[in-house]
């Protein structure tokens, strides 16, 4: 894809941590990350990176905002790169669903007091749930300065050594947002109209892309619908591709929800790969699949049928940090084990 070649179709999905202090990756982001790059994936993420500090989830997120969080990060690409996986970072603002406690830590609203910050942001004046914070309404200008923070973090990604970003825009967090009419209830150029629904989005890719190098993918992750009546559609999504694709995005990665609370997703293995099917044949752009997909017969099938260009996985991960070497064994290639596990793979 553009300059960076993939030695498989085997992506680890960014998945938070709720580890990091001030948003900087440690040790624990470089063995967690590092061996699943020892474990044969083709691409490697890290978790959802805040642009800004008042972006993140919660206290405890990485962080991509200042230039400080550059040295720690360029060590573990550095090692991702050495393993054959390619490093990539996802780039993310948390919008109205900031300012939250990590799951183990019971995952709800945080005031000032408590660790938290105020004020959290959002298109409209309307929190996530009851006991949210009420986002603050973004004007112009804010709108303007978060599009630049996407971008400067993205130069910070590629002074760290990743060779692919990804821009969050879905699970109901900023980017997404704006795009959802269940969310978004402004009456300016951002607001309403589909055209001005996407407009933060588009903005914010082209910030992005002007920095980014051409020999370089470009990502963006969307929720392909919000599972919701009166929100965001897969039929958005198809055209919401189609405007994506001439500003220079390579790739879609289809999730899906997240952007209100108690949708009734209809959850299953595999669950969201339509969506990617759909939006590759219908927006002409390849795209990923995400989504309880744990087998290798389940991945490989994706990948031959042309459902998707690349399976993301994420907890299968967690529990099985070698997917990919046990994946080529069951489905009789050569497994890209390093030599220290060589034996273990034969």
């Amino acid at each position: 894809m553009r300059d960076v070649h993939f030695r498989n179709r085997i992506v680890v999905s960014p998945m938070c941590q709720y580890s990091s202090v001030d948003g900087f990756a440690n040790d624990w982001h470089l063995v967690h990350l590092g061996s699943r790059a020892v474990g044969g994936a083709a691409i490697v993420f890290t978790e959802a990176a805040a642009v800004l500090a008042e972006g993140r989830i919660s206290p405890e997120d990485l962080g991509i905002w200042k230039d400080e969080h550059v040295a720690m990060l360029a060590r573990i690409f550095q090692f991702i790169e050495a393993q054959g996986a390619v490093p990539g970072m996802q780039l993310a603002h948390a919008g109205r669903k900031a300012s939250t406690s990590a799951p183990w830590k019971g995952g709800k609203p945080l005031g000032v007091s408590e660790g938290g910050w105020s004020p959290i942001f959002g298109p409209s004046p309307q929190p996530f749930e009851e006991g949210y914070q009420t986002p603050q309404e973004l004007d112009r200008a804010d709108i303007a300065k978060i599009a630049g923070a996407f971008a400067q973090a993205a130069q910070r990604a590629l002074e760290a050594g990743a060779k692919i970003v990804e821009i969050h825009a879905a699970h109901g967090y900023l980017l997404h947002s704006f795009l959802s009419p269940l969310s978004n209830r402004r009456g300016d150029e951002y607001g309403g109209s589909f055209a001005n629904r996407i407009r933060f989005l588009c903005e914010t890719v082209a910030a992005v892309r002007a920095v980014w190098p051409e020999k370089y993918p470009l990502f963006v992750r969307i929720s392909s619908t919000d599972w919701t009546e009166g929100g965001w559609t897969g039929e958005d999504s198809v055209a919401l591709a189609k405007s994506l694709k001439p500003l220079g995005v390579d790739l879609i990665d289809c999730s899906s929800g997240g952007n209100v609370p108690n949708a009734k997703i209809p959850i299953g293995a595999g669950y969201q790969t339509p969506f990617a099917t759909r939006i590759r044949e219908e927006a002409q752009i390849a795209t990923g699949a995400i989504g309880l997909i744990t087998s290798p017969e389940q991945a490989d099938q994706i990948i031959r049928s042309g459902q998707a260009d690349l399976v993301l996985m994420a907890r299968e991960f967690l529990r099985h940090p070698y997917w990919p070497l046990n994946a080529a064994r069951l489905l009789h290639q050569q497994p890209a084990a390093p030599a220290q596990y060589g034996r273990a793979f034969l």
